[in-house]
């Protein structure tokens, strides 16, 4: 089982940067594909980034490619996501996952899920 605990969320301008972290508990973390995913209000969750535990292969959403990155510390259990050039569409609430598997971007594959963390654009 993985508990996940999101930080780094806050309030920043347009063209800023922000970096999350998900801190994981237990010790197979390194064995997981993670990702984050976001909500925005009256919308559908959606799929950002995610990397896999073998080779750490990473996927992005066409919106955030090029101005996102995602990482991942196996050795801290943490993963990251460094936030660049921020839009005000990118205001959500970000949630970080652990499962992942053939689908990585589906929701459907993750089994684990932090509580989330607000980032809000301002223009």
């Amino acid at each position: 089982q993985v508990q996940l605990v999101e930080s780094g969320g806050g309030l920043v301008q347009a063209g800023g940067s922000l970096r999350l972290s998900c801190a994981a508990s237990g010790r197979t973390f390194s064995r997981y594909d993670m990702g984050w995913f976001r909500q925005a209000p009256g919308k559908e969750r959606e799929f950002v980034a995610a990397i896999t535990w073998i080779g750490g292969v990473t996927h992005y959403a066409d919106s955030v490619k090029g101005r996102f990155t995602i990482s991942r510390d196996n050795a801290k259990n943490t993963l990251y996501l460094q936030m660049n050039s921020l839009k005000p569409e990118d205001t959500a609430v970000y949630y970080c996952a652990a499962g992942g598997g053939t689908y990585p971007r589906s929701l459907l594959g993750y089994g684990y899920w932090g509580q989330g963390t607000q980032v809000t654009v301002s223009s």
